[in-house]
């Protein structure tokens, strides 16, 4: 009876995750253009999708920002995490602060700041300023994740390599990356999906010369989703699982090894 009950509420956990990405994966095989009502199994909305230039160049731009963001946040948010945890100067505890506040300030206060930060600058909105504000928005939560994995490492393990003859540098590409590898990872994937999913500061942060996917379906959803969309959904679903299973495959390699 105890198992019965919580294999029930594992699925309905699952359930309640997973069954509105059913839902949209289900329909995008769906020949009537009304969404909701059924018709056949069909592929022409992803045919549709193909052909949909507008879509396509969104969902470009959204993957070219969300990488250069990514990998811009995981540098600054690393190295950030390597000084709260190694050294000691002036203003650690407010910077410390700051870059806890930032991971809790709310997406709309943080959309206008920059908005009007780029607009006193006179810095024409497009690429450069989403990217900026999407590596603002990530790199917190890279600092925060890397600390989190850098608090449980012992010290003692660079001051061994260094009696052993390694110098600073090597002592940090033989030692500390390879024990802080599966938080920078994370940082990474956590500051893609971020960039990726972000409606709101890209929407204070872009220009009309380049749009993003995100605030894209938005404006197009406002007049009802329409099925190639839920195409695009189902897309968007199989390649971020395929990038997590392959994250996981790596992380599981590298404990085997």
């Amino acid at each position: 009876m105890a198992l019965w009950l919580k294999r029930s509420y594992l699925a309905l956990v699952y359930a309640f995750f997973y069954l509105p990405l059913f839902v949209v994966f289900v329909y995008s095989f769906n020949s009537n253009k009304y969404t909701t009502n059924w018709a056949e199994f069909s592929l022409k909305w992803y045919q549709s999708l193909l052909s949909n230039s507008a879509l396509l160049d969104a969902a470009l731009n959204s993957l070219l920002v969300a990488v250069c963001a990514a990998s811009l946040a995981t540098f600054l948010g690393t190295i950030s995490a390597l000084a709260f945890k190694r050294y000691r100067f002036f203003g650690r505890k407010a910077l410390y602060i700051a870059i806890f506040m930032l991971t809790v300030s709310p997406d709309i206060v943080m959309g206008i700041s920059l908005l009007i930060m780029f607009i006193a600058l006179k810095i024409e909105l497009g690429f450069f300023t989403i990217l900026v504000a999407h590596t603002t928005l990530c790199a917190p939560f890279v600092a925060v994740t890397v600390l989190a994995r850098l608090a449980a490492f012992d010290e003692q393990l660079i001051e061994a390599a260094r009696d052993l003859g390694a110098s600073e540098p090597e002592a940090f590409r033989h030692v500390l990356l390879p024990l802080t590898a599966p938080a920078i990872a994370a940082g990474w994937l956590l500051s893609f999906t971020l960039s990726m999913d972000d409606v709101l500061i890209s929407t204070f942060t872009t220009g009309p010369s380049f749009e993003v996917l995100p605030v894209k379906i938005y404006s197009m959803v406002k007049l009802g989703v329409k099925p190639d969309v839920n195409a695009l959904c189902a897309v968007m679903f199989v390649l971020t699982l395929v990038l997590v299973l392959l994250a996981q495959t790596i992380s599981q390699s590298r404990r085997n090894q």
